[in-house]
């Protein structure tokens, strides 16, 4: 199959390139520039360096001519903040280039289409009681890019929407989103941390879930992508062992204590004129509680095999430290 992705140079773009390309598909991509330093990209993939909001259809149409398949592994996630209300930047990153290439590649006669969401979507579907859609413009915004690429899935067109987790793994070069974790247990003598836990999985098996979708989706899917679940506690005795401080203490704070935390931050916000993608005083009703995701929920259908999860939380810890300590350098997240 050939198949044409948009952020093929990204942590997760580069993985799924890598995999198909090993299972005998033909992969291009469109991807902003620069390469981070280090990184080492499949060599059969064809890359174009561009910014792909800016693009004509015309150009893209050529991008996708002959192609079967396409995958969408660019945006932004919650970590973006802005001015009010951030709810339209997610629109601009992650909802409208979703509508505008499914439908270009419905034009073009592609039959298979991935789209890489998150499992906050799945959160929402599974607790509508806390009515994260309401609270949550990121999380708003990661429901409605589902519904938008469920618009376009037919007998003849089928949409996969990953639902990811927190995500393990490096690429050198790029910075992974656990920077924030190594400050924190670095700059203090205990680690303090809410109850709860979350699913985890590998770029490598994001790679595949990236893969199997593309083949194995029939009509329109959304798929929980899940495969590791771990308490709060229990991985951060990982990130302690790679922090080189296992004998760190770790304190179980109680929720009320992370919503006080939680205001100081919005306050915080505000004051510099500007709102994050989640409301972090009702997110306690998330990080507080076990967002577990079971392999047999989806990964495993897919195709998604055991991974050493250990490793991959060390990788990403490890080059956290490295750029805390300005050993080395990366580029953070350009809406790819």
């Amino acid at each position: 199959m050939k198949v044409f992705m948009i952020g093929g140079t990204g942590l997760l773009g580069s993985e799924a390139a890598k995999v198909l390309i090993e299972q005998g598909h033909e992969v291009s991509s469109i991807a902003l520039p620069p390469l981070p330093q280090g990184a080492v990209l499949p060599k059969e993939m064809k890359l174009t360096f561009g910014n792909h909001l800016e693009m004509t259809d015309d150009e893209i149409r050529e991008q996708m001519k002959d192609c079967e398949g396409f995958i969408f592994a660019a945006g932004v996630d919650e970590r973006v903040e802005g001015p009010a209300p951030i709810y339209d930047l997610y629109k601009k990153y992650n909802i409208d280039p979703v509508d505008r290439f499914l439908r270009l590649a419905k034009e073009c006669g592609i039959k298979h289409a991935v789209v890489l969401g998150s499992y906050f979507s799945y959160a929402a579907k599974k607790f509508p009681e806390l009515e994260l859609t309401k609270w949550h413009p990121y999380i708003r915004s990661r429901i409605d890019q589902e519904n938008v690429a469920m618009s376009y899935a037919d007998d003849d067109f089928s949409v996969g929407v990953l639902e990811l987790p927190y995500i393990f793994g490096t690429q050198p070069g790029r910075k992974p989103v656990w920077v924030f974790l190594a400050e924190q247990v670095l700059g203090s003598k205990v680690t303090m941390y809410p109850p709860g836990g979350t699913s985890m999985v590998t770029v490598h098996q994001v790679g595949q879930a990236i893969a199997g979708a593309l083949t194995r989706t029939s009509g329109g899917k959304c798929w929980p992508i899940g495969y590791y679940n771990m308490t709060w506690k229990e991985m951060l005795k990982i990130v302690h062992k790679y922090l080189c401080v296992p004998d760190q203490k770790i304190i179980t704070i109680p929720k009320w204590m992370y919503v006080m935390g939680s205001k100081n931050l919005m306050k915080e916000q505000e004051a510099k004129g500007i709102q994050g993608g989640l409301n972090m005083v009702k997110f306690a009703d998330i990080m507080c509680s076990n967002l577990f995701i079971f392999k047999n929920e989806g990964a495993a259908e897919l195709g998604v095999t055991p991974d050493d999860i250990d490793s991959a939380i060390g990788d990403s810890i490890l080059l956290s430290r490295d750029i805390i300590a300005g050993r080395t350098e990366v580029i953070g997240m350009k809406g790819e």
